[in-house]
């Protein structure tokens, strides 16, 4: 089983994750999956990467649909938990290889758990229709209509490719250090028409409460932390790291991460800025980049 884990844990969490949205639950998913099989004599399992991924999906898709009952009753947005992506290892690059954008981690959260299941066995992990079917007991016409229903909640046509250009480093410096300077016109020209702020605090600490809309109360919202708040005094520092595959924000301070932004840009104008302050989203995060929290 040694073997099995070493082999298969990466895949495991990278399921796990984008089902649930948490890196967290995704963790102890993969443990209580290999505990599960622990006493199952490997040489009796005929396929071991389906038997695994099955458990896998299945957990996932349990705790995913006792979750969303809880999401109803979240204070302001849900967003998904940012995990480092940091290559520092060939595992590393295992597990964070075929992880889906964190916008379209957000978007996921419009779908039916089967859904969600179809969408990132396919999208994310190229999973073949007829193996999908077998993972999560429906028939592969019903996996097929799954897919084309999760596409059009998530407003992606079907020739539309699922892996969207993140923010690169250089747009994100850029957009840091027009905020920093009070450069207003240049922020605005940095924030799509139509861009959105969504900013998750889950009621533990303070956050706005429903989405952000239009360049000019986004830019205001965003100047009244840089100018007013603790990033003002220094007490807090914002430091670029890799999250979900792409440049991201962590602001930091002597008590650890206060919280993380993400940006989804589209043509050099940002659609969506993340702002994730939830604690309880950030602790792993915390160990994973050498924190103690």
């Amino acid at each position: 089983m040694k073997e099995l884990y070493l082999q298969y844990k990466a895949l495991l969490f990278k399921i796990a994750y984008q089902l649930t949205g948490s890196a967290a639950d995704a963790e102890d998913i993969v443990q209580d999956v290999f505990v599960k099989a622990y006493d199952i004599d490997p040489e009796s399992i005929a396929e071991p990467k389906a038997y695994l991924c099955k458990m896998a999906t299945n957990r996932s898709l349990d705790l995913l649909k006792s979750a969303r009952k809880q999401r109803e009753r979240y204070v302001g947005p849900w967003l998904p938990e940012p995990i480092i992506t940091e290559e520092t290892d060939a595992l590393d690059a295992v597990i964070h290889h075929d992880l889906l954008s964190y916008a379209m981690l957000v978007l996921l959260e419009r779908l039916t758990p089967s859904e969600r299941a179809v969408f990132v066995l396919r999208e994310a992990l190229g999973f073949e229709y007829s193996d999908i079917a077998k993972l999560i007991e429906k028939s592969e016409v019903n996996c097929r209509k799954l897919l084309s229903r999760a596409r059009d909640k998530m407003g992606i046509s079907e020739a539309e490719p699922v892996y969207a250009q993140p923010a690169g480093e250089e747009w994100v410096r850029r957009f840091v250090l027009e905020l920093a300077e009070g450069n207003v016109k240049e922020v605005l020209s940095l924030l799509a028409e139509e861009v959105v702020l969504l900013s998750d605090g889950g009621g533990k600490v303070s956050a706005a409460i429903h989405p952000i809309k239009t360049r000019e109360n986004v830019s205001r919202f965003l100047f009244g932390l840089v100018q007013k708040g603790p990033l003002a005094d220094g007490s807090v520092k914002a430091e670029l790291r890799i999250l979900n595959g792409q440049t991201g924000l962590v602001l930091r301070s002597d008590k650890g991460i206060e919280g993380v932004t993400l940006f989804h840009v589209v043509q050099g104008g940002a659609l969506h800025l993340y702002i994730v302050r939830n604690p309880d989203k950030l602790k792993l995060l915390e160990l994973n980049t050498g924190g103690s929290s």
